[in-house]
């Protein structure tokens, strides 16, 4: 199976910084698009980067022009580097991988790494 091992949640004040990291492994797998979503309490998880494998992005327009998303394909790692951290970004934050081995897709979520901007 995948496995996804996220790391880099924190509490932080706001205005301040954090980046998220997150590592696929699995035997067999090519990993493509990856992402970032988030969960806030009484709120429907929603999606807040993502990145295809040949580097494309997409953001929600609430973090766009203060977060970025990247990956390693080397390591099959994505990152979220948040910047300019306000009170409503905090949430658990997922990563998510597409995985495929052979003919046969994988939808991979993370553990979750919780996120708390405070005033």
């Amino acid at each position: 199976q995948v496995q996804l091992v996220e790391s880099g949640g924190d509490l932080v004040q706001a205005g301040g910084s954090l980046r998220l990291s997150c590592a696929a492994s699995g035997t067999g797998f090519r990993f493509g698009a990856m992402g970032w979503y988030r969960q806030a309490p009484g709120k429907q998880r929603e999606l807040v980067a993502l990145i295809t494998s040949g580097g494309g992005t997409n953001y929600a327009d609430s973090v766009k022009g203060r977060f970025t998303i990247s990956r390693d394909n080397a390591k099959n790692a994505v990152y979220l580097q948040m910047n300019s951290l306000k009170l409503e970004d905090t949430a658990v934050y997922y990563c998510n991988v597409k995985a495929m081995r052979g003919l046969d897709l994988y939808d991979a979520w993370g553990q979750g790494t919780q996120v708390t901007v405070s005033s």
